[in-house]
């Protein structure tokens, strides 16, 4: 495993440092590599979700009517509570 050396403010260092006492992680490194793990799954779904924004835009403009796109939207919610 790669050490890197970060520098944090002092109100930061005891944060991390809280976090290991609670017993929450074993140390300071535990809790910076779970708010890194974080910050990677929530740039993944930021990523996924500008790639169906995108997708929409390219895809042009609907020719259905608003009644036909909340009925295909009702008719898809519950196809997937089932």
């Amino acid at each position: 495993m790669a050490t890197v050396n970060v520098s944090l403010p002092d109100p930061m260092k005891d944060w991390v440092e809280a976090q290991a006492r609670t017993g929450r992680y074993s140390n300071a490194s535990d809790d910076v590599r779970d708010l890194i793990r974080r910050d990677q799954e929530r740039y993944a779904k930021l990523a996924e979700l500008q790639a169906l924004v995108t997708e929409g835009i390219e895809s042009g403009i609907s020719t259905r009517s608003k009644d036909d796109i909340r009925r295909l939207s009702k008719e898809t919610a519950m196809t997937r509570k089932a």
